[in-house]
């Protein structure tokens, strides 16, 4: 059974190390959340490392960028993993080819153009990415929608057939299905890549609940010093990418309640009523080690 607690600061002394991710826990797209920078501040000053991980699809300079624009303090975090690093990864790597269909926004465009210093070496031992018209494609990157303030699954359809048509597999750079954006719900890359499944396509994911993210966060964290094998908590709203994630890693997760499935646990979304959450994990399969209202 989850342990409800009501501050981080009740267990984080148990950990070297929490994997945070960024919407829904510290931002809501549009503003951060005092409390919850005031919680992972208050856990680095005690000597605690704190993982930004992200299902972004961006690499993670652009994100911090965001993060410095929205107004979230540097000394909340010591590093930032993003799903976006991890599918940069595979695509320098040619895990669809060299030659590839974009599918995805403008500000998705560093994508192509804008790597870590650990993928930039990588970059430069692997042939250049070419990006081709869908027939000339060895394979599809998918970021997200184009415009995903107006845009469908419904939009993506026939593009969608006629690339599993030519038997092209599509590295998915967000598994996220929806994320808030301030209080509209907008479709995520994992959408499209879920709708290219059910057709009969093949996806490749690479962020939460997927092991290469997590290992890529391993690398940047044991690059910042500390234990060799530290205790680490993961920290997430959503509970088939976050929760199922650290299962799969065998690391401890807490679980926010008020975050993606807020509607489901009674009317204040800062006190998740334990009946209706316990039922709700039940029925998921999951079960987190800890949960909480809001991250603070």
């Amino acid at each position: 059974m989850t342990q409800v607690i009501a501050t981080l600061a009740e267990v984080s002394a148990r950990y070297d190390a929490v994997f945070c991710d960024l919407w829904g826990c510290l931002h809501n797209g549009v503003a951060p959340f005092p409390a919850a920078v005031a919680a992972l501040q208050a856990y680095r000053a005690q000597g605690g490392r704190v993982i930004l991980l992200t299902n972004a699809p961006r690499p993670k300079s652009s994100v911090i960028a965001q993060l410095d624009k929205m107004g979230v303090p540097r000394d909340a975090w010591d590093d930032v993993v993003t799903s976006g690093d991890a599918a940069q990864y595979a695509m320098l790597t040619g895990a669809v080819g060299h030659k590839v269909y974009f599918i995805g926004a403008d500000k998705d465009e560093p994508f192509f153009t804008d790597f870590a210093d650990d993928l930039a070496a990588i970059a430069a031992a692997n042939p250049a990415i070419e990006r081709v018209a869908l027939t000339q494609a060895q394979g599809i990157v998918c970021t997200g929608l184009a415009d995903d303030l107006t845009e469908t699954l419904e939009t993506y359809h026939a593009t969608l057939l006629a690339a599993k048509t030519l038997g092209l597999p599509m590295l998915c750079a967000n598994p996220d299905l929806t994320v808030h954006w301030g209080d509209q719900l907008l479709y995520c890359a994992g959408a499209l890549a879920q709708s290219y499944e059910a057709m009969g396509g093949t996806a490749l994911y690479f962020g939460k609940p997927h092991p290469p993210i997590y290992d890529l966060a391993r690398r940047r964290l044991a690059l910042l010093g500390g234990v060799s094998d530290p205790q680490i908590l993961c920290i997430g709203d959503g509970i088939n990418t976050d929760v199922q994630g650290a299962s799969g890693e065998g690391l401890d997760a807490l679980f926010i309640t008020g975050g993606l499935a807020v509607d489901h646990f009674g009317p204040d979304p800062e006190a998740p009523d334990l009946a209706l959450l316990q039922a709700w994990l039940d029925k998921a399969q999951l079960s987190p080690s800890y949960s909480i209202g809001k991250l603070r």
